[in-house]
C-alpha cells in the first residue's frame, strides 16, 4: 500500500471518529479535580439521568404549571435589556460540566443545537458537551444562577436544590444580568423542570 493512501485512510478514519473522540482525548487537572466532587453525582460516561424531586429547599424555586410567553435562549441573549424580567427555555449542558461549584448555578443551552445522543450513531461519553456544535455555544447559552428573594445566589448545587440533570430541559424565570462583553446571565427566581 503506497503512502499517500495510507495517509488518506487514516485521515479519514479520524474525520469519521468525530466529535465524540474530541469530548475525551484531553483531561486536564481541572477535570480530575471535578471528577472526585460531588461524588453523590458520579455516573459512567455517557448515561443521561433522568430529574429527580428537588430538596425542601429547592421546592420554594421549582414552578408547578409551565410558564406562558417563553423565549429561546438565543431570542433573549440578542433582545433582553439589562435588569429585564425573561422567561428562556433550554437544556442544561455546554461543557463537560456545565455547573457551578458550590453555588445552584448551571449553563443552559438554546434548544435548536443538538447535543450528541441527538446524532444519529454518535457514541460520544459526554453528550451534554455539545461537542459537534462548539462554535455555537457562544451565541446559544446563557449563565443561571439561581437566588433567594435579595438577589443573593443560593449555596446549594443545583442538582441537589433542584433535582436537575445534565441535559434536562427547564424553562427559567429571572432577571437578565448583561456584562460589557454581552454575555448574558439570568438571576433565576423559578425553574420549570419539563417532562
Amino acid at each position: 500500500m503506497n503512502s499517500k493512501l495510507l495517509i488518506t485512510i487514516l485521515f479519514v478514519s479520524a474525520g469519521a471518529a468525530g466529535c465524540s473522540e474530541n469530548s475525551t482525548t484531553l483531561k486536564t487537572a481541572d477535570d480530575n479535580h471535578q471528577d472526585q466532587d460531588h461524588t453523590n453525582h458520579k455516573k459512567s460516561p455517557g448515561v443521561i439521568e433522568a430529574p429527580v424531586a428537588p430538596s425542601a429547599e429547592g421546592e420554594k424555586f421549582v414552578l408547578h404549571a409551565e410558564p406562558e410567553e417563553v423565549k429561546t435562549v438565543i431570542a433573549v441573549r440578542q433582545s433582553a435589556k439589562d435588569e429585564e424580567d425573561v422567561t428562556l427555555v433550554g437544556k442544561i449542558g455546554g461543557s463537560k460540566n456545565p455547573w457551578v461549584e458550590g453555588r445552584a448555578a448551571f449553563t443552559l443551552v438554546d434548544e435548536s443545537l443538538k447535543s450528541c445522543d441527538q446524532i444519529p450513531g454518535d457514541t460520544c461519553p459526554v453528550p451534554w458537551d455539545y461537542c459537534c456544535e462548539t462554535h455555537k455555544l457562544k451565541d446559544a447559552s446563557a449563565l443561571i444562577k439561581i437566588v433567594d428573594e435579595d438577589g443573593q445566589p443560593i449555596k446549594t448545587d443545583a442538582r441537589d436544590l433542584l433535582g436537575v440533570r445534565e441535559l434536562t430541559h427547564v424553562i427559567v424565570k429571572g432577571k437578565a444580568r448583561r456584562d460589557s462583553a454581552g454575555n448574558l446571565t439570568v438571576l433565576a427566581s423559578g425553574v420549570f423542570v419539563k417532562k
